[in-house]
């Protein structure tokens, strides 16, 4: 995926979204989320199951995710069903993951007895 160069100073508007995108993704129990719902799409109850925690915080989470763009909800009956809407969050996971990775990997050298 091939993505244009940002526009420098960023603009006001677009310095916002990019920080309410972080902010989505700020809380350990949305990455958890996102992560579950990389696997195929779910329910609140299912979702709840899977990651032992209550309805209402999963359905807290759930909405913000969903107003920041990054997870949609689809109607079940009478449930709805959440699935990723911008699988592009995981490429900034990943690339978080691998900074996280190689950080540690720095650290484990200097600890690392001669």
């Amino acid at each position: 995926m091939s993505f244009s160069p940002q526009p420098h100073p960023l603009p006001e508007p677009l310095i916002e979204l990019v920080a309410q995108r972080f902010r989505g993704l700020g809380e350990p129990m949305r990455i958890r989320l996102l992560d579950r719902l990389r696997e195929g799409d779910a329910t609140v109850g299912e979702l709840q199951l899977a990651l032992g925690a209550s309805q209402q915080n999963v359905s807290k989470h759930l909405g913000i995710l969903h107003a920041a763009g990054m997870v949609s909800r689809t109607k079940d009956g009478n449930h709805a069903r959440y699935s990723i809407s911008d699988p592009s969050v995981f490429e900034l996971c990943d690339n978080v993951c691998g900074g996280v990775r190689r950080q540690l990997q720095g650290l484990e050298a200097i600890l690392q007895p001669n």
